[in-house]
């Protein structure tokens, strides 16, 4: 009776066993960098606003130029200079994060005109408006964290152009590249 409880439970065992199978886990890890660059906030001053200085108008046309490296004024045609009055550069100071490239946009006043403003009616072309180092558009703060642009132009004066001060506002925006 003992060798049929043996093949009784041998027989029990092979119905009922299942082979085993070894499950191969296929794993995997890559690695992959989290960043983020912090700068400061970027300002932007005035520090100066652009002035074409004191001129005395003739019956001949002209220019007056202010040079956007120097500051230095010039003129053509039938203008005379007014020497207590030369006239400046705009100057702007701006501040962020030392080493980093600052894009510039200067926007010229509505429509490349000043205005008088005594009679609205009066108006100076702005023949143009050009940014120092070249017209560069680009600027990299410097270790300081401070970078500087100057901004020249060059006005027509009409012959007989009719007294009074003439102005308009333009915009400078420097944005992080």
């Amino acid at each position: 009776m003992r060798f049929n409880i043996c093949l009784a439970a041998l027989a029990a065992t092979v119905a009922f066993a299942s082979p085993a199978y070894a499950q191969v886990v296929a794993t995997d890890t890559a690695t992959a960098e989290a960043r983020g660059l912090v700068l400061q906030p970027l300002t932007l001053t005035k520090v100066d606003d652009l002035d074409f200085g004191t001129i005395l108008a003739s019956t001949v046309a002209g220019t007056v130029t202010i040079d956007e490296d120097s500051g230095n004024r010039s003129s053509t045609g039938g203008i005379t200079e007014v020497a207590s009055n030369p006239g400046q550069r705009a100057l702007f100071v701006g501040a962020g994060t030392a080493g980093q490239l600052v894009d510039l946009t200067l926007a010229p006043p509505t429509g490349n005109v000043l205005v008088s403003t005594s009679n609205s009616a009066d108006t100076i072309l702005v023949s143009s408006m050009l940014l120092d180092n070249g017209n560069a558009t680009t600027r990299t703060i410097a270790l300081d964290g401070t970078f500087q642009v100057g901004v020249g132009g060059t006005f027509n004066i009409a012959a007989s152009q009719a007294n009074g001060l003439y102005k308009a506002d333009f915009d400078l925006t420097a944005d992080y590249q």
